[in-house]
């Protein structure tokens, strides 16, 4: 975690949260209690941002400084409304494209899928608060600065967004193993939104049962998965490939 873009100790992590900072996700120490820790995670829970809890070891890492048992990851963007983003493409003219991650935890998968997202003219990447890789430094890295030119939405629920994003015309297909399509059998050349999940679980069976598609990349070796981000890139490619 980038030095300039952490928060430590309760009140501050607190304050910042009341100050409309943009909190991505904080690290609570495990069995912390007291009063004004209690306060911290009724303030995380209202406002629906991403923690878990750690070891100590972990939290004395991240600082060296007292940090009461909670350390605070500051996005280094500003997280975009979609209903707006969704509105501003439609208004551009041009044939939209968007991606969604199905809670993608890990930081640098997250990196890798937004630099990919910005070569291939994605519009905008969606992502759920809750359980989601933070921006961080890993994501800047191996995003290669992609983050800041992509525009990234957090929303509550991942289901609400693709009824959004369906009732503004836009299709969605789901990056998935359970098909017997594939990437090959679909048009991309419509409004779209790509829809990816969890580097362990997948997309969620909820979120399938509402899609308007399922696509699933054909393979051909012993393995029977990609890495996420190796997948991700193949679906934008594809959509890049039929609307050329």
């Amino acid at each position: 975690m980038e030095k300039d873009h952490q928060i430590f100790g309760i009140r501050a992590i607190i304050e910042a949260i009341s100050a409309g900072k943009e909190v991505d996700k904080v690290f609570i120490q495990k069995d912390a209690q007291g009063d004004l820790m209690r306060d911290l995670m009724k303030a995380l829970k209202q406002n629906s941002i991403n923690f878990s809890y750690v070891p100590v070891e972990k939290l004395n890492r991240l600082t060296p400084n007292n940090h009461q048992g909670a350390v605070a990851s500051i996005a280094p963007i500003k997280f975009q409304d979609l209903e707006t983003l969704v509105e501003t493409v439609l208004e551009s003219g041009r044939t939209p494209l968007f991606l969604i991650l199905d809670q993608l935890s890990d930081a640098r998968n997250f990196g890798a899928i937004i630099r990919t997202a910005e070569c291939t003219g994605v519009d905008g990447i969606i992502v759920q608060k809750q359980g989601s890789a933070p921006v961080n430094g890993d994501t800047v890295k191996t995003s290669a600065g992609a983050v800041f030119n992509v525009p990234i939405c957090k929303v509550e629920h991942i289901k609400d967004a693709i009824f959004h994003l369906q009732g503004s015309g836009i299709k969605t297909v789901a990056a998935t193993e359970k098909t017997d399509s594939t990437i090959y059998d679909l048009s991309f050349n419509e409004p779209l939104a790509i829809i990816m999940g969890s580097e362990d679980r997948g997309i969620n069976p909820s979120v399938l049962k509402i899609v308007d598609e399922k696509a699933k990349l054909p393979m051909f070796g012993s393995i029977g998965s990609l890495n996420v981000s190796v997948a991700c890139g193949a679906f934008l490619y594809e959509a890049v490939r039929q609307r050329s």
